[in-house]
């Protein structure tokens, strides 16, 4: 027997389900931001705009989650800012690091002559006694004789947090940035290979079923990589009515084509919007 084919509605429906804005979620910001794979904040209020759609939550609550580091802001997917929790930083960042690392050098040509391990060295330095605005950073890089463009890059060998008092919604402007191992707890290093397959598992929870085209451009990584990172998963599979290939995990909602999708207030760039949601 063939694959079962799904039609736009039921993709719709299902990507609306896992998105929790079917029905709003009874969860704190920290679980409901690993349901949705991270909430999408190059414009900081998006996220609490998502989140009171998703949640019904108060803003004083992802403030407080902010604040507490359960829930955190910093580049991940595409080199991106997102707030995700705390316990998917890590795997996040080291499932895209060097992807993230080579899109950076292939599309940046001044770094050619870079040494960004050094500026990594110093940017951790200056980041020693604790965060910093970004005004301040890129002034100590290139005191040390860094360009202006090494910093960009220093994001990427380097973990960053966007931290308060900058980034909620009171202050939207991200541009205090502490190292992430200040912040959060110190964890085990994870294998490359085992974080790239917890964010594909995060990404179908999230938005699947999904094509193996549709996981890289969400997540950033190549199309073997993220084909290889499925593999490693137990999945269900489906087609689309043009015929293309879906992936699911197993027990995930899919909701019936029928399903009442009511109105939803959704922010800026949320992921639901963009392209990376097909």
């Amino acid at each position: 027997m063939g694959e079962r084919v799904l039609s736009v509605r039921e993709l719709n429906r299902a990507l609306l389900a896992r998105q929790l804005l079917l029905e709003q979620a009874d969860l704190p910001p920290e679980r409901a931001a690993e349901a949705v794979c991270g909430l999408q904040t190059q414009h900081a209020p998006s996220g609490y705009v998502g989140l009171r759609a998703r949640t019904g939550a108060l803003r004083a609550e992802l403030t407080a989650a902010l604040h507490r580091a359960t829930v955190v802001q910093g580049w991940v997917m595409r080199t991106t800012i997102h707030m995700v929790s705390a316990a998917d930083y890590a795997p996040f960042t080291v499932a895209v690091r060097t992807a993230r690392r080579r899109s950076w050098l292939r599309a940046e040509k001044r770094a050619a002559e870079l040494d960004m391990s050094a500026v990594g060295n110093a940017l951790r330095r200056h980041l020693a006694d604790g965060p910093r605005t970004q005004a301040e950073l890129v002034a100590l890089l290139v005191a040390d004789g860094f360009p202006k463009v090494a910093w960009a890059g220093a994001q990427l060998w380097v973990d960053l947090l966007r931290v308060p008092p900058a980034g909620p919604w009171d202050k939207p402007r991200a541009h205090v940035f502490a190292l992430a191992e200040q912040v959060l707890p110190v964890s085990p290093p994870i294998d490359d290979d085992v974080a790239r397959t917890q964010l594909v598992a995060r990404y179908l929870g999230a938005f699947g079923p999904a094509s193996v085209q549709d996981a890289s451009s969400f997540t950033g990584l190549s199309i073997g990589g993220a084909r290889a990172a499925l593999a490693r998963l137990e999945l269900r599979q489906f087609r689309t009515e043009s015929g293309v290939e879906l992936v699911d995990l197993p027990d995930a909602p899919l909701p019936p084509a029928a399903t009442p999708a009511p109105v939803r207030f959704l922010g800026t760039w949320d992921a639901t919007l963009l392209v990376h949601a097909r």
